[in-house]
């Protein structure tokens, strides 16, 4: 008995050891082989039993003849795999095949290969990139005052809109010799992020045409006659660019657009030609109310036949110069409080030429693969590197605010509850930092990660919203009076617009996440879904035998890579690093090998059905988004040369995304429909519970104490934020306080201890100082250092406060805020320089549009004084 059961766990070591370490199957067959072998030889039992596992054996062996395989056992299982496969649309491949796969692929294999993340080189900005950062985007900063463009205006002032176009920030990454700055994907989340921490309103109106929008279109698909004609203008703002996706009744949904162009014959330039006829009803189009040229999406038909044999072609887009007969656009809308320019635009009985279709009539119903291939890129970049700068900011700021703002006779940095907000906004912080770095440098390498492009929209917006909501209770009513002097206000309101643009964050995480990257990112299901709809039957039969058992074999080894790493806490599996944060590495392989299980299984249990359970695929988002930013976060701290200071940092961006992972794997068991999976399920990766812990309250501590003095670890937490000591520029007089607060905290000591003493008995700041001077504690030269800190102090600590007449947005305030226009009004908004009109050409030329629909005026209906002077836009 006691030599069968040795025996049997042979078996079970030698058929694990093969699995986890992926042994082909070949190989695997000989192995066992051997061993059953040597069984058979030396080993005793029942006769039963050792023919069991010869038959078993057999089996494997017949495994290994692959055309017998193919003809005997995929055939068959190939017919009922096309029965269950699910209807795909168009729009939905187009999607699935976006972009390219990156580290989240390795993630998803559940065997992660570290050197092809960490042989990439550290990201790097050029010298001419650094030298616009340091230049021209400085004074950029410098000559933005939040509080006038947001409460003042409601616009940027035109000194403002000047510097952009004429230093050419709209033309970022339009390559030079169309006049653009081609400046790398780092370079471009660089700016944006400094721009982002002086004001949301900075950052939204020089990111969104860098972003996805006709520039970005034209350098991928345009004809280049289109490139050779519209990039120059974009880069040099000859032309103010928007992109018009959604439909006023289509939201998150935009392959359902409701606008429409007819191809037909009409009158273009005094002559019949075929174009289009566009009827459209867009909102929330970022530079529309000061746009020149409209990128539009719409859904294109031809009836007539005149272009092809398709009736319906599909989503389409063009370029559509503003000032066309039947255009309605100037109109803003007003996302709470941050008044980037942003509104709705109509269009009706628009007549363009065909050519006016991005990339030509050839390009006819492909907007949509257009867009998601597109959008894969842009989505890592603006929104993410908008909301790090943001971040960085607020983190930059609470830092010192906590040190320099005293209650009950402590920093408020002193108090836990404090400490554990402002651990948070740092943790959070450097995560982002990772994120957008990082996968800026894979951009920039020619990837085009379309999974990690939602895992950094969603993860950054929602981590910066945290960060709003912990500063606003570290600053308390510092941080909730508006006015000149509140830097966080505007932030804290317009969080949300980032959460909101560019696919909800509730879609992002419920549905793209994990929806595409379970088929995008798998090593497999995408190849076996194309082999099955492969019309050449015998290849299809062959590329699916080959996905098919490479899919099983990869099951089984993630099953006993997350058994035995669950087991042994992953200390024995190999990673690239053997210093400190080598633990984390290890815990994120076990993660991996987990998530590719529980994913695996999920998909072939629940199939279909697991596209509308919608917080089970969150939930395995979540998982995946977690161990790719622990990834990020590695990496970085790579990047930027292992500095030992920062390991809290580290320690606790690992620990809580790691933690995160575990509590949504548990999550996703707790919840799984089928219950006699999940519970199998949880023995391969829970066998011992749930072990990994959040990060410590001690190690929140030490992170407070690098971000309340004026560390290295905080400088480079917050690189490249505006932090310039200068008058109205709150985050460098937060950091000259911050480190004058160093400087003084010896002699505050001692005239804490006078106090103490009962020496000192003035009650106010400045008595006391007065009195510590008299009695000797403090030298006069001493007493003046404290006194011009209290000052410096005292002056940020204030807040604003207005006579009441100041508070009415104009005069005669109190009217009832219109929902849409009355006929006949329209409330003229400050607006940006506008380009000069475009000469008669071949495809571009455009007539003055005289069209006033429903009493609303077009640009080109303005008067020219009031667009480049001061406007009467309503106030903030």
């Amino acid at each position: 008995m006691l030599s069968s059961l040795l025996w049997l766990l042979l078996f079970i070591v030698v058929a694990t050891t093969l699995a986890y370490r992926r042994v082909d199957l070949q190989s695997s067959t000989i192995v066992i082989g051997i061993t059953l072998l040597a069984y058979t030889i030396f080993g005793s039992g029942w006769i039963l039993w050792l023919l069991l596992l010869w038959v078993l054996f057999a089996g494997m062996v017949f495994l290994n003849i692959e055309d017998q395989r193919r003809e005997h056992i995929t055939r068959r299982l190939l017919a009922i795999y096309r029965t269950m496969l699910p209807q795909m649309s168009r729009t939905e491949r187009e999607a699935l095949e976006s972009g390219t796969v990156w580290w989240e692929g390795e993630l998803f294999s559940g065997s992660p290969r570290w050197e092809k993340l960490m042989d990439m080189p550290p990201p790097r900005l050029s010298e001419e990139e650094q030298a616009f950062i340091d230049g021209p985007v400085d004074t950029l900063c410098r000559m933005a005052n939040d509080w006038e463009i947001t409460h003042e205006l409601a616009d940027l002032p035109k000194p403002v809109w000047n510097y952009i176009i004429e230093n050419r920030f709209f033309g970022m990454i339009i390559p030079k010799k169309y006049g653009g700055l081609e400046f790398s994907a780092l370079a471009n989340s660089m700016v944006l992020a400094k721009l982002s921490s002086r004001g949301m309103v900075l950052g939204s109106t020089v990111g969104v045409p860098n972003s996805l929008g006709p520039a970005e279109l034209l350098l991928h698909y345009g004809t280049e006659e289109q490139k050779t004609y519209w990039l120059p203008r974009l880069a040099s703002g000859q032309e103010i660019p928007c992109f018009a996706l959604t439909s006023v009744r289509v939201g998150s949904d935009a392959t359902a657009i409701t606008d429409t162009g007819v191809v037909c014959r009409g009158q273009w330039q005094g002559e019949e030609v075929i174009g289009i006829r566009l009827n459209w009803d867009k909102r929330y189009i970022t530079l529309a109310p000061v746009a020149t040229v409209i990128g539009l999406a719409f859904k294109l038909y031809d009836p007539d036949h005149l272009i092809g044999d398709q009736d319906d072609y599909g989503i389409t887009a063009a370029l559509v110069p503003a000032d066309i007969d039947g255009i309605t656009i100037g109109r803003r809308h007003f996302p709470l409080n941050v008044p980037f320019q942003n509104g709705p635009t109509q269009g009706k009985d628009v007549f363009v030429p065909l050519d006016a279709i991005i990339g030509g009539p050839k390009m006819a119903g492909q907007g949509w693969k257009m867009l998601v291939e597109q959008l894969s890129v842009g989505r890592a970049i603006t929104l993410p590197a908008s909301a790090m700068g943001g971040a960085r900011a607020a983190v930059y700021a609470s830092g010192a605010y906590s040190r320099i703002r005293r209650q009950f006779g402590l920093p408020v940095g002193k108090f836990h509850g404090v400490g554990e907000a402002l651990a948070r906004m740092a943790g959070y912080t450097y995560i982002m930092n990772a994120n957008s770095e990082v996968t800026s440098g894979a951009i920039d390498r020619g990837e085009k990660p379309s999974v990690p492009g939602a895992i950094l929209k969603y993860h950054n917006t929602e981590m910066a919203r945290m960060i709003a909501n912990d500063a606003m209770d570290v600053h308390g009513g510092k941080g909730i009076m508006m006015g000149p002097r509140n830097y966080l206000g505007r932030g804290y309101q317009g969080v949300p617009v980032g959460i909101t643009v560019e696919g909800a964050n509730i879609l992002t995480r419920c549905l793209i996440i994990f929806g595409q990257g379970a088929i995008r990112c798998h090593p497999f299901v995408l190849d076996e879904m194309q082999a099955a709809g492969d019309p050449d039957l015998e290849q299809g039969l062959i590329d699916f035998d080959r996905s098919l058992f490479g899919h099983v074999g990869y099951a089984i080894s993630n099953a006993a890579r997350s058994l035995v790493m669950a087991l042994t806490q992953a200390r024995f599996t190999r990673v690239p690093e053997k210093g400190p944060v080598r633990r984390y590495y290890q815990h994120i392989n076990r993660y991996s090998a987990s998530f590719a299980l529980t994913a695996d299984v999920a998909m072939l249990t629940l199939g279909g059905a697991l596209k509308r359970k919608e917080l089970m695929s969150a939930r395995l988002g979540d998982v995946l988004a977690s161990i790719y930013m622990a990834s990020m976060v590695l990496k970085h701290y790579d990047n930027q040369g292992r500095q030992r200071e920062d390991l809290p940092l580290v320690e606790w961006a690992c620990r809580h995304l790691l933690y995160h992972a575990q509590e949504q794997l548990h999550g996703f068991l707790r919840n799984f429909p089928v219950r006699w999976v999940a519970v199998l399920l949880r023995m391969f990766v829970f066998p011992r519970g749930r072990t990994y812990s959040s990060p410590s309250d001690e190690l929140g501590q030490d992170i407070v104490e690098l971000i309340m003095a004026p560390t290295a670890t905080r400088d480079r937490l917050c690189a490249g934020i505006y932090n310039t000591v200068e008058p109205g520029n709150p985050l460098g007089l937060l950091q000259e306080a911050l480190e004058a607060a160093i400087s003084v905290r010896d002699l505050e000591r001692k005239v804490f201890d006078a106090i103490r003493d009962g020496r000192i008995t003035a009650e106010e700041v400045p008595s006391q100082i007065n009195q510590a001077e008299s009695l000797g504690v403090l030298t006069a030269e001493e007493a003046a250092k404290v006194r011009d800190f209290d000052s410096k102090v005292l002056e940020l600590i204030c807040v604003d406060d207005f006579a009441p007449e100041e508070l009415g947005t104009r005069a005669g305030a109190g009217k009832k805020a219109r929902g849409k226009a009355d006929s006949g009004q329209a409330a003229a908004a400050q607006e940006a320089p506008r380009p000069a009109k475009k000469p008669a050409g071949k495809v571009r030329a455009r007539k003055k549009s005289t069209v006033e629909a429903s009493g609303r005026r077009d640009n080109a209906g303005q008067d020219p004084e009031r667009i480049d002077g001061d406007s009467e836009a309503p106030r903030g």
